[in-house]
Protein backbone atom coordinates (compact mmCIF):
# COMPACT_ATOMS: atom_id res chain seq x y z
CA UNK A 1 0.00 0.00 0.00
CA UNK A 2 1.34 3.56 -0.94
CA UNK A 3 0.22 6.46 1.01
CA UNK A 4 0.84 10.47 0.89
CA UNK A 5 2.51 11.96 3.71
CA UNK A 6 -1.06 13.96 4.54
CA UNK A 7 -2.81 10.07 4.52
CA UNK A 8 0.04 8.78 6.72
CA UNK A 9 0.16 11.40 9.29
CA UNK A 10 -4.13 11.12 9.61
CA UNK A 11 -3.78 7.40 9.65
CA UNK A 12 -0.82 6.76 12.16
CA UNK A 13 -1.52 10.34 14.50
CA UNK A 14 2.14 11.68 13.84
CA UNK A 15 2.80 15.34 12.65
CA UNK A 16 4.35 15.68 9.22
CA UNK A 17 8.26 16.69 10.59
CA UNK A 18 7.89 13.56 12.21
CA UNK A 19 7.10 11.58 9.41
CA UNK A 20 9.56 13.75 7.31
CA UNK A 21 12.44 13.42 10.23
CA UNK A 22 12.04 9.10 9.61
CA UNK A 23 12.37 10.04 5.81
CA UNK A 24 15.14 11.73 6.22
CA UNK A 25 16.77 8.90 9.06
CA UNK A 26 15.29 6.43 6.04
CA UNK A 27 13.37 4.53 8.91
CA UNK A 28 10.76 4.51 6.24
CA UNK A 29 10.74 2.79 3.11
CA UNK A 30 9.10 5.80 -0.02
CA UNK A 31 9.46 6.26 -3.22
CA UNK A 32 8.66 9.63 -5.14
CA UNK A 33 6.26 9.65 -8.38
CA UNK A 34 5.88 12.99 -10.21
CA UNK A 35 7.15 14.88 -7.16
CA UNK A 36 4.90 13.01 -4.78
CA UNK A 37 6.31 11.23 -2.22
CA UNK A 38 4.55 7.63 -1.27
CA UNK A 39 5.29 5.77 1.83
CA UNK A 40 5.23 1.82 1.33
CA UNK A 41 3.53 0.56 4.04
CA UNK A 42 2.70 -3.41 3.05
CA UNK A 43 -0.16 -4.02 6.27
CA UNK A 44 -0.96 -1.20 8.26
CA UNK A 45 -2.15 -3.33 11.62
CA UNK A 46 1.45 -4.87 11.52
CA UNK A 47 2.75 -1.64 10.75
CA UNK A 48 0.75 0.34 13.33
CA UNK A 49 2.20 -2.02 15.94
CA UNK A 50 5.70 -2.20 14.49
CA UNK A 51 5.41 1.67 14.85
CA UNK A 52 4.54 1.41 18.40
CA UNK A 53 7.36 -0.87 19.58
CA UNK A 54 9.56 1.59 17.81
CA UNK A 55 8.06 4.91 19.57
CA UNK A 56 8.35 2.74 22.99
CA UNK A 57 11.93 2.16 22.19
CA UNK A 58 12.76 5.23 21.35
CA UNK A 59 11.06 6.66 24.48
CA UNK A 60 12.84 4.11 26.54
CA UNK A 61 16.56 5.55 24.97
CA UNK A 62 15.08 8.95 25.89
CA UNK A 63 15.64 8.37 30.01
CA UNK A 64 16.99 10.73 31.72
CA UNK A 65 19.62 9.86 34.27
CA UNK A 66 19.06 9.79 37.70
CA UNK A 67 20.69 12.40 39.86
CA UNK A 68 22.73 11.04 42.12
CA UNK A 69 24.93 12.67 45.42
CA UNK A 70 27.69 13.23 43.46
CA UNK A 71 25.99 15.15 41.18
CA UNK A 72 24.26 17.03 43.37
CA UNK A 73 27.49 18.15 45.18
CA UNK A 74 29.30 18.41 41.86
CA UNK A 75 26.40 20.90 40.52
CA UNK A 76 26.87 22.83 44.18
CA UNK A 77 30.32 22.99 43.39
CA UNK A 78 30.67 24.49 39.62
CA UNK A 79 27.77 26.87 41.50
CA UNK A 80 29.86 28.11 43.99
CA UNK A 81 32.85 28.16 42.19
CA UNK A 82 30.55 30.61 39.61
CA UNK A 83 29.49 32.90 42.54
CA UNK A 84 33.37 32.78 44.03
CA UNK A 85 34.22 34.39 40.56
CA UNK A 86 31.35 36.95 40.94
CA UNK A 87 32.49 37.90 44.03
CA UNK A 88 35.88 38.23 43.21
CA UNK A 89 34.74 40.59 40.36
CA UNK A 90 32.27 42.65 42.49
CA UNK A 91 35.06 43.00 44.76
CA UNK A 92 37.36 44.12 42.42
CA UNK A 93 34.93 46.46 41.59
CA UNK A 94 34.26 47.85 44.57
CA UNK A 95 38.16 48.43 45.12
CA UNK A 96 38.52 50.34 42.18
CA UNK A 97 35.15 52.24 42.61
CA UNK A 98 36.72 53.64 46.07
CA UNK A 99 40.24 54.42 44.75
CA UNK A 100 38.45 56.33 42.46
CA UNK A 101 36.36 58.21 44.76
CA UNK A 102 39.02 58.79 47.28
CA UNK A 103 41.21 60.06 44.24
CA UNK A 104 38.82 62.21 43.69
CA UNK A 105 39.06 63.61 46.95
CA UNK A 106 42.28 63.87 46.91
CA UNK A 107 42.54 66.10 43.99
CA UNK A 108 39.36 68.04 45.68
CA UNK A 109 41.58 69.13 48.85
CA UNK A 110 44.24 69.66 46.55
CA UNK A 111 42.36 72.29 44.90
CA UNK A 112 40.91 73.40 47.97
CA UNK A 113 44.67 73.95 49.11
CA UNK A 114 45.84 75.71 46.25
CA UNK A 115 42.49 78.22 46.41
CA UNK A 116 43.14 78.78 50.19
CA UNK A 117 47.14 79.80 49.76
CA UNK A 118 46.10 82.17 47.17
CA UNK A 119 43.45 83.46 48.69
CA UNK A 120 46.15 83.30 51.71
CA UNK A 121 48.27 85.27 49.42
CA UNK A 122 46.47 87.88 48.31
CA UNK A 123 44.89 88.69 51.86
CA UNK A 124 48.84 89.44 53.11
CA UNK A 125 49.39 91.86 50.05
CA UNK A 126 46.53 93.39 51.06
CA UNK A 127 47.29 93.98 54.64
CA UNK A 128 50.72 94.91 53.58
CA UNK A 129 49.57 97.72 51.24
CA UNK A 130 47.34 98.71 53.81
CA UNK A 131 50.12 99.05 56.43
CA UNK A 132 52.57 100.82 54.08
CA UNK A 133 49.46 103.53 53.68
CA UNK A 134 48.95 103.98 57.31
CA UNK A 135 52.67 104.22 57.61
CA UNK A 136 52.82 107.21 55.10
CA UNK A 137 49.67 108.89 56.29
CA UNK A 138 51.39 108.56 59.80
CA UNK A 139 54.83 110.12 58.41
CA UNK A 140 53.04 112.64 56.48
CA UNK A 141 50.87 113.68 59.94
CA UNK A 142 53.98 114.03 61.73
CA UNK A 143 55.87 116.13 59.43
CA UNK A 144 52.63 118.49 58.89
CA UNK A 145 52.25 118.61 62.73
CA UNK A 146 56.06 119.72 62.86
CA UNK A 147 56.11 122.09 59.83
CA UNK A 148 52.53 123.35 62.18
CA UNK A 149 54.82 123.58 65.29
CA UNK A 150 57.79 125.71 63.67
CA UNK A 151 55.13 128.15 62.11
CA UNK A 152 53.33 128.91 65.50
CA UNK A 153 56.48 128.34 67.49
CA UNK A 154 59.58 129.73 66.32
CA UNK A 155 58.47 132.72 63.64
CA UNK A 156 61.10 134.77 65.14
CA UNK A 157 63.85 132.90 66.93
CA UNK A 158 66.33 135.15 68.67
CA UNK A 159 69.34 133.99 70.57
CA UNK A 160 69.06 136.50 73.20
CA UNK A 161 66.10 134.46 74.35
CA UNK A 162 68.44 131.27 74.38
CA UNK A 163 67.16 129.62 71.34
CA UNK A 164 70.25 128.60 68.96
CA UNK A 165 70.80 126.45 66.34
CA UNK A 166 73.06 123.09 66.85
CA UNK A 167 75.27 123.75 64.20
CA UNK A 168 75.99 127.35 65.57
CA UNK A 169 76.44 126.29 69.29
CA UNK A 170 78.42 122.86 68.24
CA UNK A 171 81.05 125.40 66.69
CA UNK A 172 81.17 126.82 69.80
CA UNK A 173 82.27 123.96 71.46
CA UNK A 174 85.92 122.23 71.82
CA UNK A 175 84.60 119.49 68.86
CA UNK A 176 86.51 117.80 66.53
CA UNK A 177 84.57 117.70 62.89
CA UNK A 178 83.88 113.97 63.30
CA UNK A 179 82.66 114.59 66.97
CA UNK A 180 80.06 117.13 65.81
CA UNK A 181 78.94 114.81 63.02
CA UNK A 182 78.06 112.04 65.36
CA UNK A 183 76.34 114.82 68.07
CA UNK A 184 74.23 115.93 65.05
CA UNK A 185 73.46 112.89 63.54
CA UNK A 186 72.18 111.89 67.30
CA UNK A 187 69.92 114.97 67.15
CA UNK A 188 68.51 114.00 63.81
CA UNK A 189 67.65 110.50 64.88
CA UNK A 190 65.32 112.22 67.78
CA UNK A 191 63.89 115.00 66.82
CA UNK A 192 60.62 113.48 65.40
CA UNK A 193 60.12 112.54 69.17
CA UNK A 194 61.90 114.63 71.14
CA UNK A 195 59.81 117.71 72.86
CA UNK A 196 63.61 119.28 73.18
CA UNK A 197 64.65 119.73 69.88
CA UNK A 198 62.74 122.09 66.91
CA UNK A 199 63.26 121.70 63.34
CA UNK A 200 62.79 124.39 60.73
CA UNK A 201 63.72 124.90 57.18
CA UNK A 202 66.43 121.81 57.75
CA UNK A 203 67.72 123.05 60.83
CA UNK A 204 67.73 122.04 64.16
CA UNK A 205 67.11 125.04 66.92
CA UNK A 206 67.99 124.59 70.89
CA UNK A 207 66.18 126.23 73.61
CA UNK A 208 68.57 125.97 76.48
CA UNK A 209 65.90 128.74 78.63
CA UNK A 210 64.38 125.73 79.10
CA UNK A 211 65.48 122.31 78.70
CA UNK A 212 68.58 120.17 79.05
CA UNK A 213 70.97 118.67 76.51
CA UNK A 214 73.35 117.42 78.20
CA UNK A 215 72.62 113.48 77.11
CA UNK A 216 72.92 114.82 73.72
CA UNK A 217 75.90 116.90 73.02
CA UNK A 218 78.20 114.91 75.59
CA UNK A 219 80.75 113.04 73.77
Amino acid sequence: MQLTIDEYSKQFKMSKEMINSRLRAKKLNYLIDDAVTYILVDDISTHIKDKKVEILQEKKAIVKPKTTVGTVIALYQRENTQLKEKIIQLESKIDRLIDDKEQMLRDERDKIEQLYNKKDEQLKNILELVNTKMMLEHQEQTIHEVETLEKDNISDIKPELGIVELKSHLKTLNLKSYQRKVIKRRFLSVYDNDVRVVHKEGKLYLDFSKYDYSDLLSY
